[in-house]
């Protein structure tokens, strides 16, 4: 599992190959990014994934992630850091402001999810004192916690967890 900081624009060669490998597209230059095209034999499930690793983004730069599939747009904006997860054959983006975090997660199949404004706390805490409702969002963006600065001191971290 590979779980990179995107501050400073690492969206590099490696990573881009690394996120190819793992959701089985190719990634193919654009104007200010890339853009890789899964294809599942199912039409419904087609999605594209645009990464532009520096953008503006209102008055500041920064990395911008979009998600097009048949029914819906998703975006995600000032990315912060990716999780390629090739052992869940998932890649995970994650963005945070004041605690809170947002995650969109690509998957191989052509699957897409969106978590927004997920308390941070959620990541460390006792999942199982969370509703089904809300548990999965805490479990899903958990792969993302080794990005999050420690001096945040919105959540307290779990002493028993590395």
């Amino acid at each position: 599992m590979a779980i990179v900081s995107t501050e400073g624009n690492p969206f590099t060669p490696e990573l881009l190959e690394r996120i190819a490998d793992v959701l089985g597209g190719r990634p193919r230059s654009e104007s200010n990014g890339v853009r890789f095209e899964l294809c599942v034999n199912d039409p419904i499930r087609r999605l594209t994934l645009e990464i532009y690793p520096r953008i503006l983004i209102g008055e500041s730069e920064g990395a911008l992630v979009c998600v097009y599939t048949p029914t819906s747009v998703l975006q995600l904006q000032h990315c912060s850091g990716v999780v390629v997860s090739e052992m869940l054959g998932e890649v995970t983006f994650v963005a945070e402001c004041g605690g809170k975090l947002s995650g969109l997660i690509v998957e191989k199949g052509g699957g897409c999810s969106l978590y927004a404004n997920v308390d941070r706390s959620l990541l460390s805490g006792d999942f199982t004192k969370l509703g089904p409702e809300v548990m999965m969002s805490g479990l899903a963006l958990s792969l993302t916690e080794p990005l999050l600065p420690d001096d945040d001191d919105t959540a307290p971290r779990d002493p028993r967890r590395p």
